[in-house]
């Protein structure tokens, strides 16, 4: 008779902290926030109101105008990202792979060094050299003979949102490229040097060859895009403040959550509408997870080695 394996309690002794960790910041808010969402003040009680909270948020159009436009905008947010963003990490992390290319490193550091800085440095920074006033964009623009195409972008309805979009894809574009240059390396150069015996080098072998292999990390930055965007929040409450201007334009679920929940100004906060809001976003996020996780990582699978 086969003895039996011992239990291995040294995986649990090294797991306890950080799932004890893990719970008290993440998972009990989340369900103490659903719990929030399904309750209301009346007068002084809070009384269970079930999904009512819900219905208003959606039906009622003095909350389901914001709710739709902040959503409009998240989406708008996350497709910029989607469209240049990712395209652009792809194509860097192509180029630094390159073993013909001098000063790698540096340009790998000097593209990565945005990523580490704050929030608020970046908005501010970017709000200066903005303005039609006292930044250097209009200055920089004349000095190419372009001043003609500058506008009050972050001033402008129009503009703003897509702007702020560009400014965080700059931001953060290092992060898609670090992480697809990491899965080039990984390719076997057995795989490699079989693509080149077979006449397939520069742009038609990362087509025909590597882009298939790096498939599924492509689609790991894209989830992980999806779920920082419809997070964000630091960018848009630095640059236009907590009411998104100009005229609720460049308002997102993160800065409306924001003003139901906590208030603002004259505007006293409500944590169980604020609450009602925060769990739809969880659901949004929840469903765009799982359907990548069921619907395309499944797919994606017999790309990986």
């Amino acid at each position: 008779m086969a003895s039996r394996k011992p239990f291995r309690w040294h995986i649990g002794v090294f797991l306890a902290p950080a799932v004890l960790v893990y719970t008290a910041i993440m998972i009990i808010p989340l369900f103490g926030t659903l719990n929030l969402s399904l309750y209301n003040l009346e007068g002084q009680n809070r009384i269970f109101v079930g999904l009512a909270n819900f219905a208003t948020l959606f039906g009622d159009p003095r909350w389901s105008d914001a709710f739709w436009n902040a959503l409009w905008n998240n989406c708008w947010f996350f497709l910029v990202h989607m469209a240049i963003q990712n395209p652009i990490g792809i194509l860097l992390a192509a180029l630094l792979s390159s073993p013909r290319l001098r000063m790698a490193a540096f340009y790998r550091t000097a593209i990565f060094i945005p990523t580490i800085l704050s929030f608020v440095i970046v908005g501010f920074v970017w709000k200066l050299i903005l303005s039609p006033i006292w930044g250097i964009a209009p200055g920089m623009l004349d000095a190419v003979g372009l001043k003609s195409l500058f506008a009050p972008w972050l001033g402008r309805e129009e503009y703003a949102l897509t702007t702020l979009a560009l400014i965080s894809v700059w931001q953060f574009v290092g992060i898609p490229m670090m992480l697809i240059y990491a899965a080039l390396l990984s390719i076997p150069d057995d795989v490699i040097e079989a693509a080149e015996m077979d006449g397939l080098t520069g742009l038609s072998q990362f087509w025909k060859i590597k882009l298939p292999l790096i498939l599924p990390s492509i689609g790991i930055i894209s989830i992980l895009t999806f779920v920082g965007n419809f997070n964000a929040f630091d960018l848009i409450y630095v640059s236009q403040g907590a009411l998104a201007g100009p005229d609720f334009s460049t308002d997102i679920l993160g800065t409306f959550l924001y003003r139901t929940f906590f208030g603002f100004q004259l505007q006293l906060g409500d944590p169980h509408m604020g609450a009602t809001i925060a769990t739809a976003m969880f659901a949004i996020i929840l469903v765009g997870v799982c359907l990548y996780l069921f619907g395309i990582q499944t797919r994606l699978r017999r790309y990986q080695f």
